[in-house]
């Protein structure tokens, strides 16, 4: 069974992120979106996490929501993908199941 994770919260914020890194099992995918999405920069604290964890799950970042925060998209995590709404429900509905980490 494929999961999508979504993280929502910022990474100096709550351990959202971690639980779910840990948690999320090879082949699983996960999209970081609304304060999520700051886990998702170059230089952030959890730039070597994220690196680790793309070896065994896709990852993504809300484009909106970086915008929204005033982030440049060159400002991601190389091996990061950035998607659209549309890429956002293309993602839940190939997945089997969405599991939201707050």
């Amino acid at each position: 069974m494929s999961i999508l994770h979504t993280v929502n919260k910022s990474p100096y914020e709550k351990n959202s992120l971690d639980s779910c890194l840990s948690l999320a099992k090879e082949g699983s995918a996960l999209l970081l979106i609304e304060d999520g999405v700051y886990a998702a920069l170059k230089g952030a604290a959890k730039e070597p996490q994220l690196k680790e964890a793309a070896g065994r799950m896709k990852l993504y970042v809300l484009g909106p929501d970086l915008k929204a925060r005033g982030m440049a998209e060159d400002r991601v995590i190389e091996g990061i993908e950035i998607v659209d709404y549309a890429g956002f429900v293309d993602l839940a509905a190939t997945h089997d199941k969405v599991n939201a980490w707050l």
